[in-house]
């Protein structure tokens, strides 16, 4: 088959797209023929050699994967040949305290395809068969392909984590990301007011068009300072944090008291100024969330298939394109997600 891969860690430039094996499968595993893949800046990190992944080499990257059923393993039940599914991107093992109790993104031995196994830049993917979702009917393999890392993730940092409530004021940084965007919708599924900042008034129309209340355009006004005139100086009850150092203390000033921050990455590095006093005099809480659960992953599907949230797709690529694709994203140059078709 197929497949983009990569032989030494660096950047795009180091995509090779070539023929490979095809993907053996165990009792309980399914192989899928993959039509559409998203890129993700997960993929990025992976490829540059981020400590936090421990990858062999050669190495596909590919979180969110799109296809058909082209075959089963002995073991596996109520999936068959030409189904279309969605592979679920995390890897737990459903036996630990922590799946059992529901929280499996916690697992011990958590993992996500494309991150710590081979992923979906591929013409086949393989995966546990408890990993498979099928499809909503109404849904593309494109946006079936989009949603579901961007989607869950902002889903766990607002509603599990942040417990999100009818009538609250969210900042949703960086709007034009592919989880920026899905925060803006989950926060407006959930009642709040979204105040949304990106780097271009492009964006935020587009920001606004998806559900964003209050746009904030951080290349010409200081972002917090406009928060507090939007808020009547109070501020907003959360704060959906991605950026890092860039952002972090004029995030934390943004809070109204008893407010929030939820962070799930550090694109712009990963070490933060905070000035404590805020901590403790307006009694804030900081909260560190990754990914989600599977149970939340179905309930956003629901929703997919529902057309109450819908992913926000930039543009499509072939496979054989990915590295440009990945460099179109290094540009953030986009909105919403870059897809992979196969």
């Amino acid at each position: 088959m197929k497949a983009v891969i990569f032989h030494e860690f660096g950047g795009p430039d180091k995509l090779v797209y070539e023929d490979v094996p095809v993907p053996v499968i165990g009792r309980d595993e399914v192989l899928v023929r993959v039509k559409a893949c998203s890129i993700n800046h997960l993929d990025i990190w992976v490829m540059g050699g981020i400590p936090a992944y421990k990858i062999s080499l050669p190495h596909i990257s590919g979180c969110d994967t799109a296809g058909i059923v082209e075959k089963t393993g002995e073991d596996v039940l109520n999936i068959k040949v030409g189904d279309r599914v969605i592979i679920a991107p995390g890897l737990s093992c459903f036996k630990c305290s922590y799946c059992l109790s529901g929280h499996d993104n916690l697992c011990s031995s958590y993992r996500i395809i494309g991150a710590g196994t081979d992923g979906g830049y591929a013409e086949y993917a393989k995966a546990p068969a408890i990993n498979i979702i099928p499809m909503p009917e109404n849904l593309s393999f494109e946006h079936a392909a989009a949603f579901p890392l961007v989607f869950l993730t902002a889903w766990h940092m607002l509603i599990t984590r942040c417990g999100l409530k009818p009538g609250q004021d969210v900042l949703v940084h960086a709007a034009g990301s592919g989880v920026g965007s899905a925060a803006i919708q989950v926060a407006k599924l959930a009642g709040a007011r979204v105040i949304a900042t990106a780097g271009s008034d492009e964006k935020l129309e587009k920001a606004i068009k998806i559900g964003a209340d209050d746009p904030v355009n951080y290349t010409k006004e200081d972002f917090s300072r406009r928060v507090r005139e939007l808020t009547g100086d109070r501020g907003v009850d959360i704060v959906f944090e991605h950026v890092g150092p860039q952002t972090w203390d004029k995030s934390i000033s943004s809070l109204a008291k008893n407010g929030k921050i939820v962070t799930c990455g550090a694109t712009s590095g990963p070490e933060a100024r905070t000035d404590l006093r805020y901590i403790f005099s307006k009694q804030l809480t900081i909260l560190g969330s990754i990914m989600g659960t599977r149970g939340e992953l179905m309930e956003i599907t629901r929703l997919m298939g529902q057309g109450r949230l819908k992913a926000v797709i930039d543009s499509v690529h072939l496979l054989k394109d990915a590295g440009k694709a990945q460099e179109l994203m290094l540009s953030r140059k986009i909105f919403g997600k870059l897809i992979l078709a196969v």
